[in-house]
């Protein structure tokens, strides 16, 4: 038997061939009922969830009074889910027959997967269920230097222009015809390019970079044009740009009515995908603004008081490592946001407590049942 054929069979649909002739015509019917099992993405996707569910579990079972989000494991597991629609239904069957299809697939893993992933914060929820060793390392790998290199928002949108323009608009798009490890490491570029797009936008991973909401609306703004741009010329263009598609069906539309079609999925869809996700921006400015300033005020009239008790209220209030610890966590909670800021911190929580600790300790050392006996 053909190698690309035993290839093709075990990714799911990718290099054409025979699987593709047994294919019917694309109905309403066959689109909701066509899927092709691809065993690598199904297993990727197990591992994922069960990972996922491990460290919800460990956060419940450690912090029961502040368990993981069950919206955040929603948004995640729905994530997971388009993984498997793009891939494995209709939409990842067709896809080597229908060059709509196809762009339909490109936007789920490149413009609705990785939203959706980055809103379950898997990284924060490693941090939060994993302890040391796992837990310092992790915390180094997300602040080390080439991870922060490649986590700028600039890069993530220059990786994000170049995926969609060298995959539409070149030869590459025969490749992935012609060659099924080509093709599923496409899909593996659109995770990883949409991934690194949206992370310093609308993701809340603990990297380095915080962007302000201007900032964010205007990296939207300036990835727009390129989807209707691509969209354009796939739309204007009168003959098939990619003839890998020839002979791979007797039915549907022309190949270049599909091309046609698929460059207004691209420009349409892409940008209505957009579109969506500048308004939730939006609705979060609108509805987080006064809970934010509120919570800031708040926290910075604790983090003050806090820091009067456990530090200057005390004599000798540095005279050991701890006292110095506390001084370091809420100094900063003099002004609100700064000490806001401060305590976002993935180990804040550590440090608190810690300091809290230590200042009962203090506490009890001062007006305990032996404070003041003479020695």
């Amino acid at each position: 038997m053909d190698s690309t054929l035993v290839l093709q069979g075990f990714f799911a649909h990718g290099g054409g061939g025979a699987a593709d002739d047994a294919l019917p015509p694309l109905t309403t019917h066959t689109a909701l009922t066509q899927w092709e099992f691809a065993p690598v993405v199904t297993a990727f996707v197990a591992v994922a969830a069960v990972l996922y569910l491990y460290g919800v579990w460990r956060v419940r079972r450690e912090h029961p009074v502040r368990p993981w989000s069950m919206w955040r494991t929603a948004l995640f597991f729905a994530g997971l889910g388009v993984i498997i629609i793009a891939t494995q239904s209709s939409v990842g069957a067709y896809d080597d027959v229908l060059f709509f299809m196809h762009m339909w697939q490109h936007l789920l893993l490149l413009m609705v997967a990785p939203p959706l992933l980055l809103s379950g914060q898997p990284v924060t929820l490693l941090l939060h269920a994993s302890h040391n060793p796992l837990h310092s390392w992790v915390k180094r790998i997300v602040r080390s230097g080439p991870i922060s290199a490649i986590t700028f928002p600039m890069v993530g949108v220059g990786i994000y222009i170049v995926t969609v323009v060298g995959t539409h608009l070149t030869s590459f798009m025969n490749l992935t015809l012609e060659h099924a490890y080509v093709h599923q490491s496409e899909h593996v570029l659109y995770l990883v390019a949409g991934y690194l797009y949206f992370l310093p936008l609308i993701g809340h991973e603990p990297i380095r970079w915080r962007l302000s909401y201007p900032a964010q609306l205007f990296l939207f703004v300036i990835a727009m044009p390129v989807d209707t741009f691509t969209g354009l010329v796939l739309m204007q263009t009168t003959k098939e740009m990619f003839p890998a598609y020839a002979g791979r069906r007797d039915w549907g539309p022309s190949l270049v009515s599909d091309l046609h079609s698929g460059g207004a999925v691209m420009w349409i869809g892409g940008d209505a995908i957009m579109l969506v996700l500048i308004l939730l921006l939006f609705a979060g400015v609108l509805t987080t603004r006064s809970k934010v300033d509120a919570g800031r005020w708040v926290e910075g009239v604790r983090a003050r008081r806090f820091n009067e008790l456990a530090v200057t209220g005390l004599p000798h209030a540095h005279s050991d490592g701890a006292g110095a610890a506390a001084d370091g966590v809420f100094a900063q909670g003099a002004d609100g946001a700064a000490g806001s800021e401060a305590l976002a911190d993935i180990d804040d929580d550590e440090r608190q407590f810690q300091a809290y600790n230590a200042y009962l300790a203090r506490l009890n050392g001062e007006h305990g049942p032996t404070a003041g006996r003479p020695r």
